[in-house]
């Protein structure tokens, strides 16, 4: 039960106070002069104060009331505080709330009106509370596990697994779709690894023109090719005595895949142009978003390649699996993202919650940071909302749904697939264009087509 401290100095006014908000779902408590009430505030707590301006021994200023404002806004900075003023003070209550009150009414009091303005306090003074106490518990997970947020038994598992593996220097494959974090985990085995010291290097498979990616990879020499006027150490050779990651390996050419199972069971390279073996000591760590399986039986990835990198698979579920942890990563989010930005954003509106919860998250972790940076941004108000996160209140997604109509799997299995379809009609079946506008790669978008059913 929510603690609600009245501070005035007219007995009158307290008793007025006591009896007629007597039946309130609140644990009342009076005080008369400041000290007296910030005693009460330091052992009690308040979420909610009222606040007379004009108290002892100063009754007839504001003086006392701007300190005890202060002091406890100081103890604690969440606690709202309503101040009460005379009908010609109307400056001294706006100067209340410029340094820091939630609102103000003025005397003689109308019950039903205070009422009206405790039940907002104590209601938003709650739901903050419970955001910073998310957002402990997500900055707490996140410290404790490499930075990776998550506490669904599927993440719990992936944690397991990366704390079995990662002191060894056995080749880890990690898959997922695009935007679930294969990086923060490649890192994360990284930082829990032998090698923590040496570098980490990464490379994007499926990001380099394929006349450049062997370069990129293993280097040059000079006179090589056009162009490359002096020798050029290749990515491989940077990443000696520590880790390479090799993402979207999936994306790597047929005729690459050879030299780099060439490297992986000898550990010699031969930059482009040159005949010199070098021999290179690091690890590898490859992700894909692609069905390796299908890849194979397509003939666009080796299977020999797959076995070399694959000794150890580590799956990252997509973030609409992750039950419970949408919420754990908004609250880590957006205490990172309003910290960047300077803004005094701390936490999210109902709304704003059930929209987070029951959309679909077709482009994962990555959509939700960047739905979040984008709240932020935009948003006047120290909570996020569902409009600024671009979800139709009260639903999460266009069309809401209604309580038991559906599980919330199904309710976001049938939005992601109604986005889908709609993002393939408004592009005219183009999934490079499609992809795009929901935030995902295309073989993720492959994925979703084949998984829903949807001809195109």
């Amino acid at each position: 039960m929510e603690n609600l401290l009245i501070v005035d100095d007219n007995e009158d006014v307290l008793t007025q106070l006591k009896w007629g908000l007597a039946s309130e779902s609140y644990t009342l408590h009076l005080a008369t002069r400041v000290d007296e009430a910030l005693d009460i505030f330091r052992k009690f707590s308040p979420g909610v104060v009222t606040l007379d301006l004009g108290l002892p021994p100063h009754a007839d200023t504001s003086e006392e009331g701007f300190r005890g404002l202060a002091e406890m806004l100081k103890i604690n900075p969440a606690t709202k505080v309503v101040v009460v003023t005379g009908n010609d003070e109307r400056e001294n209550a706006l100067q209340a709330i410029k340094l820091g009150a939630f609102d103000f009414f003025r005397k003689p009091i109308d019950l039903d009106e205070l009422r009206v303005i405790i039940r907002r306090a104590i209601q938003l003074h709650a739901i903050e509370r419970e955001n910073t106490e998310q957002k402990g518990a997500a900055e707490a997970a996140a410290m404790g596990n490499y930075g990776i947020v998550g506490a669904c038994p599927a993440m719990r598992g992936v944690l397991n697994l990366i704390g079995k593996v990662a002191a060894s220097d056995v080749p880890i494959l990690v898959s997922g779709e695009s935007g679930t974090g294969k990086e923060l985990v490649a890192r994360a085995i990284h930082a829990g690894s032998l090698r923590r010291k040496g570098p980490m290097v990464c490379i994007n498979c499926g990001a380099i023109p394929e006349n450049l990616i062997e370069s990129e990879l293993f280097g040059h020499e000079k006179g090589a090719f056009t162009g490359a006027v002096s020798m050029v150490q290749g990515k491989v050779e940077y990443a000696s005595g520590g880790t390479l990651f090799l993402d979207e390996i999936g994306e790597l050419p047929v005729n690459l895949q050879v030299k780099l199972l060439r490297f992986l069971q000898e550990m010699v390279i031969q930059r482009v142009g040159g005949r010199k073996d070098i021999p290179v000591n690091v690890r590898i760590v490859a992700a894909t978003n692609i069905d390796i399986a299908a890849a194979i039986a397509a003939g666009t990835f080796r299977e020999d390649l797959y076995y070399r990198i694959g000794v150890v698979n580590i799956h990252l579920p997509p973030l609409r699996e992750r039950e419970g942890d949408v919420r754990l990563l908004a609250d880590y989010f957006l205490g990172r993202i309003a910290s960047e930005l300077g803004k005094n954003v701390t936490g999210f509106s109902p709304d704003a919650l059930a929209g987070l919860e029951t959309y679909a998250w077709p482009g994962n972790i990555r959509e939700l940071e960047n739905k979040l940076r984008r709240a932020v941004l935009l948003t006047d108000s120290n909570l996020v909302t569902a409009d600024v996160l671009g979800f139709e209140a009260g639903s999460g997604q266009e069309g809401g749904f209604s309580l038991g109509e559906h599980t919330l799997k199904e309710a976001r299995a049938m939005v992601e697939r109604k986005m889908i379809a709609a993002a393939l009609a408004k592009y005219d079946g183009n999934i490079v264009k499609a992809s795009e506008a929901l935030g995902i790669s295309r073989p993720t978008m492959y994925d979703l087509i084949k998984k829903h059913g949807i001809e195109n």
